[in-house]
């Protein structure tokens, strides 16, 4: 069966691409199966602690009942088109969630309704605020113990620093939970509770009488917030004049394509309820692809911005956002459509390489099954069999236009640990094997200590590492041993700092010349390693002496003057450049940086950073004394202790990775087993001088 992605302005008003984004076990999972099977796209309702949804396929997922990687599937609701992605909510598989709020137009972001926000609904929603993804709400669980619907919106509103307006209220909580309320349209439904029912029917009936007057109350708090945003409809309701509710709903949906409101939804997926509202308000209030704020991209030849519009007439311009490996085809590549439209048998220019790639095949995806298309249009998500060189965040466009997209940023990991193959002749198929992994997963890294020439595979967490270690045992029969997981420290520059260098050489017979000049600043750590040039391309300066500039800092960085690690958190410049000799060469220029890199670094008084975790604990009261003194000995800092509700305490605390090895067993034992926590990476901090001897020693230095 052939397919085409929408290619008028007609079939893209009535698509939406969206991602449901969570933290872990709030029941993003769970949703997206219950949003499959009342659309129509699957015919029964798969369970997480089941081992059988459709949107969680990988077997490590089944087994873990977690999401570990992104998956996209497509939907008809009510006549429009869904590209859904379910994305995990462990930390650990943060690129995933990174990777699709940057191509997504919109998201739906679950809460669980005991405990409203949680340290990773922050990240994930930091995560959207960056990329400028407008999001609905769901308050979920609300058939579960202590389910707090109000005090859910209100974690949002002080914890998320945003404004949420809650569009429905829940009839009953708890076991008591039994149907929603909406606010505009002024009407109750109500699911039968029932083992036999499915959810896939509710009935639509006039809220009681004995429940009016409140609903009415609540309706007009509602009413308040969203005039406040609308100046023209203020005018009219101050002056006493009625509102429909299509004015309502427009001026709500405004607001949320502008993220100054965030409509909250309440429901209980697993219990099959509140669902098709929460569908009804994806189409009400999340933009489609001719929403979203213009794309622009840069000029290869002009380094000029150009403004990439949503539609199938101009020339291609797509973004690789994920690489999955496949076992039948080689690599998977999914990819956004941002204009234009890609063919069967087109080929493409990634701009990053300056290569031109051919497209073999061109798929829909449902999870891991998929349907063969011919085309995929401008507002489109699909994804390409071909490609064997583009990697995540990688420009493709089409060779009428040369555009390079803003890429992904991929999180520096934060963790390593040594790994070798338990049958030395598996040594290369390791190595092959770990280098899929890394092409399908940024947020891993695979590096050879130069002094030992051990393997060191690098990850966001103990639980990244074991599910690639897995991965490798299963998916390529390789049975490795590892070493203890150690922390990826990091160097810091504290100072800017100039440098210039000529390198002149006679090498094979041939010259080589270059002379640079750069400068290196400190930048925000989280930003990694940024490159800049003061100057535009000739025909003398061209985009592979740029590139060889480029590559030479890049490279340099790999390898810090204090204890020889990695260098995070530099802005590095090229200022200007000596093209006046004969004898200039790529190989010249990408040496000559290397070198005044390195001079730079002499006088930038670098230093040593750690990762430090973001913490969180639950407890009961009686045992928080224990907690408190045991992260204290960790080297932790207590930001807050708050009383949750029935006796429970959250303490929220930043403690250094080095600190954290073993935490999940030392914390059961604190509690005696009552206690859970919550861990995600917040900063790379300077390490203390009272310990920096002893973490140079444990790295040899």
């Amino acid at each position: 069966m052939s397919a085409k992605g929408p290619n008028s302005d007609k079939e893209l008003f009535y698509s939406r691409n969206i991602g449901i984004a969570a933290h872990i076990d709030a029941g993003k999972t769970t949703t997206s199966e219950r949003i499959l099977f009342y659309s129509g796209k699957n015919h029964k309702i798969g369970e997480v602690h089941d081992g059988n949804t459709t949107m969680d396929w990988m077997v490590q997922e089944q087994e873990r009942g977690i999401t570990i990687t992104s998956a996209a599937t497509s939907l008809i609701w009510k006549n429009y088109k869904i590209n859904l992605i379910d994305t995990p909510g462990h930390v650990d598989f943060t690129i995933e969630v990174e990777r699709s709020l940057r191509v997504l137009d919109g998201a739906v972001a679950v809460f669980d309704a005991a405990n409203g926000v949680e340290p990773q609904s922050e990240t994930v929603w930091r995560q959207a605020n960056k990329h400028k993804v407008p999001r609905i709400c769901l308050i979920n669980k609300m058939d579960k113990v202590g389910a707090d619907f109000f005090m859910s919106v209100k974690s949002i509103e002080s914890k998320l620093a945003a404004n949420p307006i809650p569009v429905q209220i829940p009839f009953g909580a708890e076991d008591k939970f039994t149907g929603v309320i909406d606010l505009l349209d002024m009407k109750l439904f109500l699911w039968e509770d029932s083992s036999s029912k499915m959810g896939d029917t509710y009935k639509t009936v006039d809220i009681p009488a004995e429940n009016l007057e409140e609903v009415k109350s609540f309706r007009g708090k509602v009413i308040e917030k969203i005039v406040e945003l609308d100046d023209a409809l203020l005018e009219t309701y101050l002056n006493g004049g009625d509102l429909t509710l299509e004015q309502l709903k427009a001026s709500l949906r405004n607001s949320t394509l502008k993220l100054k409101a965030f409509p909250v939804f309440c429901g209980s997926a697993f219990k099959n309820k509140g669902i098709q509202p929460l569908l009804d308000g994806v189409i009400d209030y999340l933009p489609s692809p001719l929403d979203r704020e213009v794309v622009y991209g840069t000029s290869l030849h002009t380094s000029e911005p150009i403004e990439i519009k949503v539609n199938s007439q101009d020339p291609f311009c797509g973004l690789a956002f994920k690489i999955a490996n496949d076992p039948f085809s080689g690599n998977l590549t999914y990819v956004r459509a941002y204009g234009g439209q890609l063919n069967v048998g087109d080929t493409v220019m990634n701009p990053r390489l300056n290569k031109r790639e051919k497209i073999q095949k061109l798929l829909k995806m449902h999870a891991n099954h998929r349907e063969e298309i011919q085309s995929l249009s401008a507002g489109d998500i699909g994804a390409v069999i071909g490609l064997k060189l583009s990697g995540t965040g990688d420009t493709l466009c089409s060779d009428k236009r040369v555009v390079s997209l803003e890429s992904i940023k991929s999180p520096e990991p934060v963790i390593s640990l040594v790994v070798e193959p338990k049958s030395s002749s598996d040594q290369e198929k390791m190595i092959a094997a770990l280098q899929k992994l890394e092409r399908e997963d940024p947020s891993c890294r695979l590096k050879t200590d130069p002094e030992t020439g051990q393997t060191l595979l690098y990850g966001m967490g103990e639980l990244h590492l074991e599910i690639l270690l897995d991965r490798l045992k299963r998916e390529f029969k390789i049975a490795v041993n590892t070493g203890k997981p150690q922390v990826s420290y990091r160097e810091v520059i504290t100072k800017s700092a100039n440098a210039s260098y000529t390198f002149e050489r006679e090498i094979a017979g041939e010259g080589h010349y270059s002379r640079v000049d750069l400068k290196i600043e400190q930048i925000a750590y989280d930003k990694g390693l940024e490159f800049k040039s003061n100057l535009s391309l000739t025909k003398d300066f061209t985009q592979d002496i740029l590139k060889a500039v480029e590559d030479g800092f890049r490279e340099s960085a790999e390898v810090g003057v204090k204890a020889g690690l990695p260098l995070i958190g530099i802005k590095c410049t090229l200022i200007s450049i000596d093209l006046r000799k004969e004898a200039l060469s790529e190989l010249a220029f990408k040496t000559a940086t290397m070198y005044a890199f390195k001079e730079a670094l002499k006088t930038a008084a670098c230093e040593l950073v750690e990762p430090i975790f973001k913490v969180e604990v639950n407890c009961p009261e009686s045992y928080t004394g224990g907690v408190v003194s045991d992260i204290n000995a960790r080297r932790g800092k207590i930001n807050s202790i708050e009383m949750k509700s029935q006796g429970i305490q959250v303490i929220s605390a930043e403690i250094p990775l080095e600190k954290l090895f073993g935490y999940a067993t030392d914390v059961r034992s604190l509690s005696q087993g009552r206690a859970s926590f919550s861990m995600e990476f917040f900063q790379y901090a300077s390490v203390n001088p009272k310990i920096l001897a002893e973490i140079l020693n444990s790295l040899g230095r």
